[in-house]
């Protein structure tokens, strides 16, 4: 959109004056002409920069089956309160470099259960690869496919769960939630 009303502007608005401008400066022979045209080019040149640089910025992570690997914890950031605080203690997973995934239910620190699966990393018609994941007895969070959320700096796993809704992952160790100061993030 930006870059469109960015072609707009040229088109329409700076080429024309450009030209009036020019026109003006060779007739009547006056520097400031010359400024004013030096001056229009060059916001607009600082502009466009801008917009190319947003852009840039805004662009959302393409992910590969590298991405996925690592230890997933409950995304208490985004899903917030006392049931995420429940779901943090009590789920998490990690997928290893074998393509196998281990969901863990948890009391705390403590390991209750142990789901074992594989994971795959799937190309399609979309530029990030998806997850495709097989459990042998499939905990209710993982009955299916989760959807992944991309940002420009990272991305969050959300599966649908009958009893929970959507269950949001990020990746990232686990720790126990702390009591500790505000300033420690209590994560």
């Amino acid at each position: 959109m930006g870059l469109f009303l960015s072609s707009l502007f040229f088109l329409f608005i700076l080429l024309p004056t450009t030209v009036v401008f020019f026109i003006a400066w060779f007739v009547y022979k006056d520097k400031v002409f010359g400024k004013i045209l030096g001056g229009m080019w060059g916001l607009f040149a600082v502009g466009l920069l801008t917009l190319i640089a947003i852009s840039l910025w805004n662009q959302k992570v393409v992910l590969d089956r590298d991405d996925f690997t690592g230890q997933y914890i409950i995304d208490r950031t985004y899903c917030a309160g006392s049931q995420a605080d429940w779901q943090y203690e009590h789920f998490r997973f990690e997928i290893r470099e074998n393509d196998s995934i281990f969901f863990y239910v948890t009391e705390g620190e403590r390991i209750i259960r142990t789901y074992k699966g594989t994971v795959r990393a799937v190309s399609g018609s979309f530029p990030s690869q998806r997850l495709a994941i097989r459990m042998a007895d499939p905990h209710h969070i993982l009955g299916e496919n989760p959807t992944i959320y991309r940002t420009n700096r990272g991305f969050r796993l959300v599966f649908y769960s009958p009893k929970f809704y959507h269950v949001c992952f990020k990746k990232g160790k686990w720790k126990p939630i702390g009591k500790g100061f505000w300033w420690e993030g209590n994560n």
